[in-house]
């Protein structure tokens, strides 16, 4: 019924947005017909008309930064009313040729250029290099949900380098433009109101966001802020494992989350001549998620007796675990700059950037979990026929409030990471005719201080009594049934999550003045890690254009040094220790442009980048458990040595009359040294203190491979139909095709994919704007993939997936526009799996999303 409900509901939806919008269209019918006798009188009066609005102006935008930049590169620009249509920069950047997103939770998070592992692009704001720290510093990529679109104006898909651009960029770099007041005189406010709904759960979905701009000739402020909250829920279902009679454990969940992005912004520009600014601008993003799981696992291997297949089972004496929390995710931006240009009537430029940037990620989970036990276990029968969606059937009574109060306990999972930089940037450059030379200098000193998640501290609950404060876990089961979209054969009802999380602090607390509980065995010295990297930056690069030839050719210098502080475990005895690298290296780079045509330009471009490991990898804090044989360490690997990489690009380029292009362009990349998981000998004396010799040892991290490759064609049209008549001229459409191949090589296997690599992107979208009608139908697809969430290594893939997304604006006035933002329309099931789809590993759905609202501008 749930699932009848779901499609009805949205097909509701879909066909009165659709309705909203063809009303429009035919109640400007008589207004069309004004606006072309209008025409045609300027016509006669010699005026040009320029018919445009947001799809088209931010096409036409995007086309023409494509068109006149000196690399290979992909420009998302903002529609006309000064954002855009997406409520994340991560959304927006997956409409670009060979872009493609990881969500968690339904929501964009990573960007992957390429189908590369998201650690190969790299990103900056205004020019700056930014890094990620999330996932307790295992990876360095930039989180884009933190990062709401209003701020923006534009974005940059690098996949070539000039040598002004960071090293730091296997397959791209990402630049995100922040919004210039001085660009628009007067003053200009320009916001959104929504509010919507989630289809599974009805969970409300809103947003808002406002931004305050004014200028004259010489100085201009900007102002501006958001927010994004949503509650929803998500169906989740896994298997721990399969063995030789099938599945090991049916983990059955649904979480229900909430969460918001808040934004604050604001800039000051002065320009006392033309040519001269300098400029002031700050940033604050958060993304918080608070997280309430619900979670029950059936452990089908620890049965008494019966019997048990892929396909069906029958068995007695099943123990079911709960684990319920209240988790909280944090990540937090605050970034800060200034500088200033300068353009000379002599053909000399320059500008300078002060940058400080701090980025903190932070998770806290306390995970209550209990079993049943003995008479309290199931005797239960299970259908597998559709591995997805086990349908469990309880031979007997069943009391989901039976779950052992004496073997209860709470896991306390912490994780903190803070990154904190300051950046210097300068960039010269003189014009002389044809030829312009560059230069210019880059440093950045970045501490980095955190943790990996630890999951290490375990608390009894059932010393609560001690304390005057027992704790029943079957307390909290309420009566109200789970709202889910997925099959499963029992009914289950939601814990009070909230309730317990008051409680558990409550207990904590007490605990812990009774001296019996000590929060700082949460996160174990092993697990954290002090480093400080300063990286110092040098470029030289000549730009020669002669007739419909232009070269841009330079090389940047890089001196990276790392000090990489931690402390290793050896039976009960902490030792500190520390390593420190320094490496000089040189990356040369060549873009060749040929302007065959008016409207055929050609690109050949090399380079050589690199990427450098995540701070939680190359941690120097390990366990090592010397009684072992050969004995083990668990924990970083010290000894990473970047992904170095030669790259080539080339492309064919046709700019259509009027707004429009076709493209083709193809790459490829040859990386040394790539990054796995695995558990080898550590093969250095780096651990042989105490007299023990321990270059045998097994380490259990993070190793670098042989050599890999990565190669693609990337197909790319965009194109609006104004060879049609009338009406029709307002359709358009956008669309991209990439194909992607490539593997590395382990000392123990070969032709391993990467991680994230989908063989397969593609994305279209067919527009119509004309009448006050702005309306786009976007589709999204990838193939499956090898996971990188899942971890290097882990051999589970992601099977592939689809997104339909519909939006919707009608122009009521010049300053009122409405809008409807329908978004996985197509209410997609995200399927992990081990082997083949036969034997998934999660399966989950979020549903649709519907937001309608109302944007402003004057």
């Amino acid at each position: 019924m749930k699932l009848l409900t779901s499609t009805y509901l949205r097909s509701t939806a879909i066909v009165g947005a659709l309705a909203f919008a063809l009303a429009g269209v035919f109640s400007n019918a008589a207004v069309a017909h004004a606006d072309e006798a209008a025409a045609d009188a300027a016509d006669a009066a010699g005026e040009d008309i320029v018919v445009t609005g947001s799809i088209v102006s931010a096409q036409k935008d995007s086309i023409e930064a494509k068109r006149i930049a000196d690399n290979l590169s992909d420009v998302a620009a903002a529609d006309a009313v000064g954002r855009f249509p997406d409520q994340n920069a991560a959304a927006a950047l997956s409409r670009l040729p060979a872009v493609a997103v990881q969500r968690d939770q339904g929501q964009e998070r990573y960007i992957q250029v390429r189908g590369a592992p998201n650690r190969w692009t790299s990103v900056s704001i205004d020019g700056i290099p930014i890094v990620g720290v999330d996932e307790g510093g295992d990876t360095r990529a930039f989180r884009f949900d933190a990062i709401p679109a209003v701020l923006l104006s534009q974005m940059t898909v690098n996949k070539s380098l000039t040598s002004n651009l960071q090293a730091d960029a296997v397959v791209a770099t990402i630049d995100l433009k922040t919004y210039s007041p001085i660009e628009q005189n007067g003053l200009h406010v320009n916001g959104d109101v929504g509010y919507g709904f989630m289809d599974l759960g009805d969970g409300e979905q809103r947003q808002g966001s406002l931004r305050l701009s004014w200028s004259n000739d010489t100085f201009g402020f900007v102002l501006g802020g958001s927010h994004y909250r949503r509650k929803q829920l998500t169906d989740n279902r896994e298997v721990g494992a399969y063995d030789a009679s099938g599945p090991t454990e049916f983990d059955v969940r649904q979480y229900q989350i909430e969460r918001w992005n808040n934004g604050l912004f604001g800039g000051v520009e002065y320009s006392p001549v033309e040519g001269q600014r300098i400029y002031a601008k700050a940033i604050f993003s958060e993304f918080n998620d608070d997280e309430r799981r619900n979670q029950y696992e059936f452990r089908l291997d620890r049965a008494t007796s019966g019997t048990r297949s892929l396909a069906s089972g029958n068995l007695a004496g099943v123990p079911l675990r709960g684990s319920f929390n209240y988790g909280e995710y944090r990540n937090r931006n605050y970034i800060g700059t200034i500088g200033g240009d300068y353009e000379g009537d002599d053909g000399f430029d320059a500008s300078f950037k002060l940058n400080y940037a701090r980025t903190e990620n932070s998770t806290f989970l306390p995970l209550v979990q209990a079993s049943t036990s003995g008479a309290g276990n199931l005797n239960l029968s299970y259908d597998n026929s559709d591995p997805r969606f086990p349908i469990v059937t309880i031979n007997g009574p069943f009391n989901q409030a039976s779950l052992g109060n004496a073997g209860a306990y709470v896991l306390l999972g912490r994780q903190e990471t803070i990154s904190e930089s300051y950046t210097a940037k300068l960039d010269v450059a003189k014009r002389m005719g044809d030829l312009t030379l560059s230069a210019g200098g880059l440093y950045i000193d970045r501490d980095i201080s955190g943790n990996n998640l630890s999951i290490s501290n375990m608390v009894m609950l059932a010393s609560g009594a001690a304390v005057g404060q027992p704790f029943d876990i079957n307390s909290y089961v309420t009566d109200k049934a789970w709202d889910t979209g997925f099959p499963l054969g029992v009914q289950l009802n939601y814990v009070d999550n909230i309730g317990m999380r008051r409680d558990i602090d409550s207990l904590l607390g007490r605990l812990e003045a009774a001296g019996r509980y000590d929060p700082a065995l949460d996160v174990p010295a092993t697990d954290r890690y002090f480093q400080r990297e300063k990286t110092l930056a040098g470029y030289a690069m000549a730009k020669i254009e002669s007739g419909a030839l232009t070269a841009v050719g330079g090389v940047r210098v890089e001196k990276y040094t790392l000090g990489n502080d931690g402390s290793v475990l050896t039976g009960a005895v902490y030792t500190p220790l520390s390593r420190h690298t320094s490496k000089t290296d040189f990356f040369p780079s060549l873009n060749l442009k040929y302007s065959a045509t008016d409207n055929l330009v050609l690109r050949l471009a090399g380079q050589r980048s690199v990427s450098r490991p995540a701070y939680g990898a190359i941690r120097v804090g390990a366990s090592i458990n010397d009684t072992n044989s050969p004995g083990t360490i668990g924990g970083g690997n010290p000894f990473l040595k970047p992904e170095y990489t030669w790259g080539v690009d080339a492309s064919i380029e046709y700019y259509l009359p009027g707004n429009g292009m076709i493209s083709v362009a193809g790459f490829s990349r040859w990386v040394d040294d790539v990054l796995y998981q695995s558990q080898i000998p550590v093969g250095s004396d780096f651990y042989d203190f105490g007299g023990v010799d321990r270059s045998n040892y097994l380490l259990s991290g993070t190793y670098n491979g042989d050599k890999g490759k990565l190669y693609g064609v990337e197909l790319n049209v965009l194109k609006q139909f104004d060879f049609l008549p009338g009406a029709l001229d307002g359709f358009g459409y956008q669309g991209n095709l990439t194909l992607l191949d490539g593997d590395f090589d382990m000392p123990t296997q070969k032709n391993v994919s990467f991680q994230g690599m989908s063989d397969t992107i593609a994305n279209a979208s067919l527009f119509y704007e004309k009448y006050g009608v702005s309306a786009r139908v976007s589709y999204q697809w990838r193939s499956d993939w090898l996971d990188t969430l899942g971890g290097m290594g882990s051999g589970e893939s992601r099977k592939g997936y689809e997104n339909l997304d519909v939006s919707l604006r009608y122009a009521l006035t010049e300053n009122f526009t409405l809008f409807a933002d329908l978004s996985n329309l197509t209410d997609e099931t995200y399927v992990a799996y081990q082997g083949t789809t036969a034997t998934p590993t999660e399966v989950e759905q979020i549903g649709s999303r519907y937001l309608f609202g109302v944007r402003f501008s004057y």
